[in-house]
């Protein structure tokens, strides 16, 4: 391929509205074109990586024996209804009447559409088990779509489903699939990525792993600790508060705190420490408005994905009126006449000499012990983890939190989507009963945007030979010289023949241009032809990352190329485990 006909133009400006770098490469480095809010079309360039890193998913599907098979994008909403989830998904879920007023969906995920796809084939246990994949265009109405390629509403996906006749078999695979996408994610050139615990969401489902990308640009908070391995999603990680050092219990009375409305007012009003206040956060139940009033420590927040999974609803912040009986502001659990539904936080377990709101305007209660005071109550985990807190499963202080871009997921569904559409087998002892499920997701243009987060500097992508649009970058600096043209076409017609991928850019343009643009191409194998050390005979080798730089003799070019590439293949290979 000649870079001169290559569809798609690169500049030199930043995009002015691209916050996180891959997305100003993508655009910049003509990789994709914006269409609409979070709908992208691709230039050849990331079409190629795209391509790729499919190639790589169907190879380590089919390894596992997943058989790759294709949903429609548009599918019938009676589909959802049969789950349940037609209603019971919010407006991500695109749904439109056709001409003949039937309720249609774009598909955002395909579990229903896999459950009518082996429903008849899946009547006896002797067809078990099975697994099926796709890599389909989806629709997701992300309200806020941002970053590119990472977040997206019109997406690529590799979606799986996994059918088993017991929890012990649907394991087995569970652990098989997530090898399989720790050498997705190796052969794509980033192995750091890490599995983590996650909540299950709109999928559901008992058990569910995130494979995460750890990047300042992630908008995911991911829990780690360094001293035994444990990693989750914030929103799956148990919050274990250290109340140890916490003063012992003291007189219970109700003081006047004038205009202080906020913990860190109040605090400072009474003189107490913030890890010995209780405060309160006000939420309304999307469905039935009923208010939810959440106490927790001072210093914690609310996590609100907790809180829902608790609830069994989604819930907003709470619109307070005269009528609530609610005090905002003031708002306490001594006394709280309120009608609301109250959740103590595991955050305040052991905490004896508590302040917090007394349910009056401008009066608090210092030395609340809710044993003592208010008398047994049931402590659930609605709270965010902090830095610093207490590891769920070693137990020392050495939490962390990190961002990660979400690259990949992985659930064990149980029988939630087999039971509701009516698939059954008949067992071997002649028992009808519902297969279990599991399901393996990973976004292939996000993959593509968060390993250019990476695997980048400061002029553009550095791709690994893996995914690269090409595998060799040649520059011919002086195309009107005709010893350089000649060279220059000599060792682009042997790289053809020799079956490997080259641009060839043989441009009259300056050489800040030209290396500009492979720059911004990422393509990991430069060459470059140039009058100087033509000559001598030879041409400059070097590699995106500036990590090899040598000059070969021209007759030696393309081994010395061969040889690279090679070991640039070993580097990967080497973290892929077998």
């Amino acid at each position: 391929m000649k870079l001169k006909n290559l569809v798609g133009d690169r500049f030199k400006e930043r995009p002015a509205d691209c916050v996180i770098d891959s997305h100003a490469f993508s655009i910049k480095g003509g990789y994709v074109k914006y269409v609409a809010n979070g709908i992208y079309s691709l230039y050849p360039p990331m079409k190629k990586i795209t391509t790729k890193i499919e190639n790589i998913i169907r190879q380590e599907m089919d390894a596992v024996d997943c058989q790759e098979v294709l949903f429609p994008v548009v599918l019938p909403g009676s589909l959802w209804e049969e789950s349940g989830r037609f209603e019971s998904v919010g407006e991500e879920l695109l749904r439109f009447k056709d001409r003949n007023g039937a309720s249609m969906i774009l598909g955002m995920t395909h579990e229903e559409a896999a459950v009518h796809l082996v429903r008849e084939y899946g009547q006896t246990y002797a067809k078990y088990p099975f697994s099926i994949y796709q890599i389909q265009t989806k629709f997701r109405d992300e309200a806020r779509p941002r970053a590119g390629l990472i977040r997206v509403r019109e997406f690529t996906m590799k979606d799986a489903y996994s059918f088993h006749t017991s929890q012990e078999d649907l394991e087995l695979y569970y652990d098989k699939m997530a090898k399989a996408y720790d050498r997705i994610f190796a052969r794509a050139g980033i192995p750091e990525v890490v599995s983590v615990k996650s909540d299950s969401g709109m999928i559901g489902g008992s058990v569910s792993h995130e494979y995460m990308l750890l990047a300042d640009a992630g908008e995911d908070s991911i829990v780690l600790c360094d001293d035994c391995g444990y990693s989750a999603n914030m929103e799956a990680a148990a919050t274990i508060a250290d109340n140890n050092g916490c003063s012992p219990a003291g007189e219970f009375k109700k003081v006047h705190t004038p205009h202080c409305k906020t913990i860190e007012d109040v605090c400072k009003y009474l003189d107490y420490k913030v890890e010995e206040s209780c405060k309160a956060v006000m939420y309304q139940k999307n469905m039935t408005d009923e208010y939810v009033v959440v106490f927790l420590r001072g210093d914690y927040e609310v996590n609100e994905t907790k809180l829902t999974n608790l609830l069994g609803e989604k819930v907003h912040a709470a619109v307070v009126t005269a009528e609530s009986g609610l005090v905002a502001g003031f708002c306490g659990p001594y006394n709280q006449n309120a009608k609301c539904q109250i959740v103590y936080d595991i955050s305040l377990k052991g905490v004896e000499n508590l302040c917090c709101g007394a349910n009056e305007e401008d009066y608090h209660y210092v030395g609340l012990n809710i044993a003592r005071d208010i008398g047994e109550v049931d402590y659930v985990d609605v709270s965010k983890i902090r830095e610093g807190d207490i590891c769920p499963c070693c137990g020392k202080k050495t939490i962390k939190i990190s961002r990660g871009i979400e690259v990949g997921n992985i659930f064990q569904l149980g029988t939630k989507y087999s039971k509701s559409m009516n698939m059954t087998y008949t067992a071997e002892d002649g028992s009808v009963k519902n297969p279990i499920m599991g399901c393996y997701g990973i976004g292939v243009g996000r993959l593509a945007a968060s390993v250019c987060e990476a695997k980048h500097d400061n002029y553009g992508p550095i791709w690994p030979i893996s995914i690269a649009p090409w595998h060799v970058h040649l520059c011919c600096m002086r195309v009107d010289k005709a010893e350089c043209a000649q060279v220059s076409n000599s060792i682009y017609e042997q790289l053809q023949n020799a079956g490997i991928e080259v641009i060839y850019d043989d441009r009259k343009v300056s050489a800040g241009a030209m290396f500009a643009d492979a720059d911004l191409l990422g393509v990991p194998v430069r060459i470059i032809v140039g009058p100087k050390k033509l000559a001598n005979n030879e041409v400059e080798l070097v590699t995106r990352d500036k990590s090899v730089s040598k000059t070969v003799k021209v007759e030696d070019i393309i081994p010395e190329t061969k040889k690279l590439i090679d070991e640039l293949w070993a580097q990967i290979n080497e973290k892929v485990v077998k």
